[in-house]
């Protein structure tokens, strides 16, 4: 099967997909952020959460509901530094995404992927990771919420944990996005191979 990339551009291909593989799954998992409320563990992401409190009519007290789900709406985010960072980081995934999935292609398809192509795939890498970044510095920013301070021991603030705590999604995301800014860039450059000149 013919290729268009080199070998280094075979291992950039398949870094590219084990980076953003790792900032998507990080993206969406709820577990940004650690905290407890009325004793059961509250995990938050940028546009989903684990555990909420609801009002029990019949024992007439607030109980925690224990599942996992997306807030009712986009609205529903609590905090319009999270609403902002689930667009950029969502971008930046959906960029890397679509690189990796084009460079594994290169790996079956040849002809496709040229050292012009490299390097603007490399520069949209780049820019993914940068937008995924400033989504993970976004983030702290969300901490003074109703919702984290209640679950934070109301000590929390921005860039100010409280009682919570960073969770492994949050650096899974990041570290995703670090790889792909600084390995899978500089790798795209020497992934394509020099494209043949035909005469006419």
């Amino acid at each position: 099967m013919a290729s268009s990339l080199t070998c280094t551009g075979v291992i950039w291909a398949l870094l590219s997909f084990f980076c953003a593989a790792t900032s998507c799954v990080g993206f969406f998992m709820p577990y940004w952020l650690w905290g407890s409320q009325l004793g059961k563990p509250v995990s938050f992401g940028t546009f989903r959460r684990c555990s909420y409190p609801v009002h029990d009519e019949s024992r007439q007290m607030m109980v925690m509901v224990e599942e996992c789900g997306r807030y009712a709406s986009f609205q529903g985010i609590p905090s319009a530094e999270w609403r902002i960072c689930t667009i950029v980081t969502g971008l930046g995934c959906g960029l890397l995404l679509l690189v990796a999935l084009t460079a594994l292609m290169g790996c079956c398809v040849s002809e496709l992927i040229s050292r012009t192509v490299g390097r603007v795939a490399g520069g949209i890498q780049f820019l993914g990771g940068l937008l995924i970044g400033a989504g993970c510095a976004l983030y702290p920013l969300g901490w003074d919420s109703e919702e984290v301070r209640q679950t934070c021991g109301y000590v929390s603030g921005q860039f100010d944990l409280g009682k919570c705590e960073i969770g492994w999604a949050y650096y899974c995301t990041g570290a995703g996005a670090a790889a792909a800014m600084l390995l899978c860039t500089w790798l795209a450059c020497f992934s394509g191979k020099k494209q043949k000149q035909y005469p006419y």
